[in-house]
């Protein structure tokens, strides 16, 4: 019993000075980590996680716009493979809106038509649209409009705030998900995400080619921020929630309670349909209702590959060939989707727990059965 009890001292006293220690060396924020993700039974961020994070809201349109019903809403059933697929990575929502209505719609697991539901990176397709809306209003000059203007220690790099948008930025920043240690895992759960943006340097040439790095798109934030002299949610709600009547509010995740810097490069929650609302902008090239409310070069720019050798990517949107179409997608690392066919005038959207299995391709697995399953259910209809 006495060895017993000298055992828990020491894995007690050991556990003191490991937190100690960790917050000496500026690693603190994995506690946080750990309460958020272990403690809560999970091994990764998750959908709902932003109830455990400091939160800006994004209020309902005073104009709200539900999304017209098709006249054969649900008639079709999922095929098998789609609700295997659903089932087998927790889908909580899948809709196929066709022709502007929605034609078939179905939520699992509790979560519904109003639920809110982590948008992972599909937020950093929002930022760039705010950045084409800051170009508009005249805050920022072009996409080549140097970073530097902005944050002087970026002067005479050539790094450009299209740069940032389309992933070709040269900098340092390490897109690591598995490294606690690291930069992604300190911007998601540290509390000065602008203290860790602004240590990253280029190091390679900007312009030149694309790599996928979250840093590029807070960086990217935090320029709109400086030049609109707006925090980024209420340029959100007034330049798009508002005009695009999302029938409900909305929260983007921040830093922490002193800093309330949005997370730009993810974490904004939200319902499948209004993250729709998104796909139906730039597929109606900025133009929503009539109303022009982003301009139509700065949309088709951005649904076109930067760079030949890099198909996959615009700027701020991935890009598919898929089934000989040309497709446009917001995408979150879970799985998060909003996936758009111009050409059939079709829009789908996936929310869920769990993305599919890693391809030589693009996309991981689940992408390539939502596009097909829906058109196997869409049949006559496309």
């Amino acid at each position: 019993m006495k060895r017993l009890k000298k055992f828990f001292k020491w894995v007690f006293v050991l556990l003191i000075v490991a937190v100690v220690g960790l917050y000496i060396t500026g690693y603190g924020y994995i506690l946080k980590g750990v309460w958020v993700v272990y403690l809560h039974g999970h091994n990764t961020a998750y959908i709902d996680d932003f109830k455990f994070f400091e939160t800006e809201k994004i209020p309902a349109s005073t104009d709200p716009q539900p999304w017209p019903i098709h006249k054969d809403y649900n008639t079709v059933e999922a095929t098998k493979s789609l609700s295997e697929m659903n089932d087998t990575l927790g889908t909580v929502a899948f809709l196929i809106i066709k022709n502007d209505s929605i034609w078939f719609e179905k939520y699992f697991d509790g979560f519904g038509k109003n639920s809110q539901t982590n948008s992972f990176s599909m937020a950093k397709s929002v930022t760039s649209a705010l950045l084409g809306k800051a170009i508009d209003d005249g805050f920022i000059k072009s996409l080549d409009q140097p970073v530097g203007d902005f944050y002087p220690q970026y002067a005479g790099t050539g790094l450009t705030v299209g740069d940032l948008s389309s992933m070709a930025s040269g900098m340092d920043w390490d897109e690591s998900y598995s490294n606690p240690f690291g930069m992604t895992a300190r911007a998601y759960y540290d509390g000065d995400l602008a203290k860790t943006i602004l240590k990253m340097k280029v190091v390679d040439t900007p312009g030149v080619r694309y790599k996928y790095l979250s840093g590029n798109t807070e960086l990217l934030a935090m320029v709109i921020q400086k030049a609109t002299k707006k925090q980024l949610v209420d340029y959100l709600y007034e330049s798009f929630w508002q005009p695009m009547g999302a029938e409900n509010p909305a929260v983007w995740q921040v830093d922490d309670g002193k800093h309330r810097l949005v997370k730009a490069y993810c974490c904004i929650g939200s319902n499948a349909r209004d993250f729709a609302r998104f796909g139906k902008l730039y597929k109606d090239y900025g133009k929503w209702n009539g109303q022009q409310i982003l301009d139509s070069a700065f949309v088709a720019k951005s649904i076109t590959p930067r760079f030949a050798e890099s198909s996959e990517y615009g700027y701020g949107f991935w890009l598919s060939d898929f089934l000989g179409k040309k497709i446009f997608v917001m995408r979150g690392i879970l799985g998060q989707y909003v996936i758009v066919v111009p050409e059939d005038n079709v829009i789908i959207v996936r929310l869920g727990e769990q993305r599919g299995n890693k391809t030589d391709l693009p996309f991981s697995s689940d992408f390539y059965v939502y596009v097909e399953e829906a058109y196997k259910m869409l049949g006559e209809n496309q």
